[in-house]
């Protein structure tokens, strides 16, 4: 779509709105007069209000939007900023309503945590009435999502009371699954491709461990949640597990751990003997995620296990003893339908899982449901399907603690952590909502360091793929010293 900027440079947030009203459309900056079917985004700061104007022009006809702020909420040039993005967004927004386009079920939002704006009014002293309200008045958010994002508020404003300055997550990425599923775009290797590069991969990690720990011992941080992640870490033997298990007790303190959560996410990875290595070392919350328990839609997603397999490795873990469990649903995968999906909701929760994650299928540039194509279920469809596991969740003493949107989700949806009480997980809730700095170790890791009170934050990436990781583990050791470099500066 021909786009034509007036008054400011907001193409990040102009784009942003595109991609959520018009998914398939591709922004195009043409010089010159404006013409032809477009966009025509205005910005302009007069004496007493900031105002955004949005000209849509159609095959239908010319539609406008309109968006304004009196000038004395733009009290510093980050709240102007912020405050300006919005505007140009609400301009386009009405603009498309105007010209007929459905509303998104998110309304006017368009960023990855709706959770950070209604935190954000209740920080400001708002009841949590008067927050929901302004959330839906000032986003067009319908009262369903608005009460998520409020149920998951509670739990973040409780974990944010909870965290001292120094306190920080760990995050250990292992990208090595036994297949890639179809739906990933995640990088990860294939063990049956890649087997000969855990081994030195493990050597690499054993050295960012020890780089990263030196940091916190020098600062005095206090790691709070530790979270191995992926790819699935149970593709490492018995023998791996312990070496970096025994690794990060060695080089950190551990005594104020809150929580300790590894991703056995593929039952064909799950062992008796990985889960008691687990144990030994203090991990009290494992993932066992079916993503669907239909036999014929794991076989369409690339996963070579059954349903059953999930049932036996839930079998294990119970066996050994000492964990609660999450699950992961995604809904939206291709083959299934919302009669499917509730079957796989009934089989999930008959286990009794403490966590239950339900995911909308986001369809990834480089995964291979895009590359390839596949016939996927109708936005009603994955709408009933969120609906009902919505309720019945709520109806078995789940809540919602945590959730975010993505890109080029099945029909602008979201993905949800649900909890029984007493077991929502700190880390999802910090790395979601930017509570504490993730210091992330392993391939494609993503630190992310927070400024307590403020929130700015900066990021410190490592190697992508296992090969990179390996050979450049040098540079990515040096890298941590700029963890030190954003602690004193912010003189935590």
């Amino acid at each position: 779509m021909k786009i034509y900027l007036s008054g400011h440079t907001y193409k990040y947030a102009v784009e942003q709105m595109l991609l959520t009203l018009f998914p398939a459309e591709r922004p195009e900056y043409p010089e010159g007069k404006p013409q032809g079917q477009r966009l025509e985004v205005s910005l302009r700061r007069g004496e007493r209000f900031t105002t955004a104007t949005c000209l849509l022009v159609t095959e239908q006809g010319s539609f406008r939007g309109r968006a304004a702020v009196r000038g004395e909420a733009l009290t510093d040039p980050l709240v102007t900023d912020r405050k300006c993005q919005r505007l140009v967004k609400n301009a386009m927004y009405r603009a498309a309503l105007r010209a007929g386009h459905r509303k998104p079920v998110w309304g006017a939002l368009t960023g990855v945590r709706p959770g950070k704006l209604l935190c954000g009014f209740l920080r400001q002293g708002l009841g949590e009435h008067e927050a929901a309200v302004r959330f839906m008045e000032e986003f067009d958010v319908s009262p369903e999502r608005t009460e998520l994002c409020l149920d998951a508020a509670r739990h973040t404003m409780a974990a944010e009371a909870s965290l001292e300055p120094k306190d920080v997550c760990l995050y250990v990425g292992v990208p090595f699954c036994p297949t890639r599923c179809a739906y990933c775009s995640f990088v990860s290797q294939s063990v049956e491709k890649s087997m000969k590069l855990i081994p030195p991969f493990v050597d690499a990690l054993e050295q960012e461990i020890r780089s990263t720990a030196a940091q916190v011992r020098a600062l005095g941080l206090r790691p709070v949640s530790i979270y191995f992640g992926g790819g699935t870490p149970t593709t490492l033997s018995p023998e791996q597990l312990e070496r970096v298990c025994s690794l990060l007790e060695a080089e950190f303190d551990l005594s104020a751990l809150r929580e300790y959560t590894v991703e056995a996410g593929r039952p064909d990875t799950i062992t008796e003997e990985k889960l008691r290595v687990l144990r030994r070392h203090g991990v009290d919350r494992v993932s066992v995620n079916p993503q669907t328990m239909s036999d014929a839609v794991l076989e369409t997603i690339g996963r070579r296990h059954t349903a059953q397999d999930i049932l036996t490795a839930l079998e294990k873990v119970r066996r050994v003893g000492g964990f609660a469990v999450n699950m992961d649903l995604i809904a939206g995968l291709p083959g299934d339908d919302p009669a499917g999906f509730s079957r796989t909701l009934d089989a999930v929760l008959a286990l009794g899982a403490e966590n239950v994650t339900v995911h909308t299928l986001s369809l990834k540039k480089g995964s291979r449901i895009t590359l390839e194509g596949a016939a996927l279920p109708g936005e009603r469809e994955v709408a009933a399907m969120l609906d009902e596991a919505a309720e019945r969740l709520r109806g078995a003493d789940y809540e919602p603690y945590y959730l975010y949107r993505q890109k080029f989700m099945s029909g602008g949806f979201e993905n949800v952590g649900w909890t029984r009480p007493g077991h929502a997980n700190l880390y999802n809730i910090c790395i979601m909502e930017e509570l504490c700095s993730i210091l992330a170790m392993g391939g494609g890791g993503s630190t992310k360091l927070i400024a307590p009170g403020d929130g700015r934050n900066i990021r410190l990436m490592a190697p992508k793929y296992p090969l990179e990781y390996i050979q450049k583990i040098e540079e990515t050791c040096k890298d941590k010293e700029k963890i030190r470099e954003f602690y004193l500066k912010e003189d935590v």
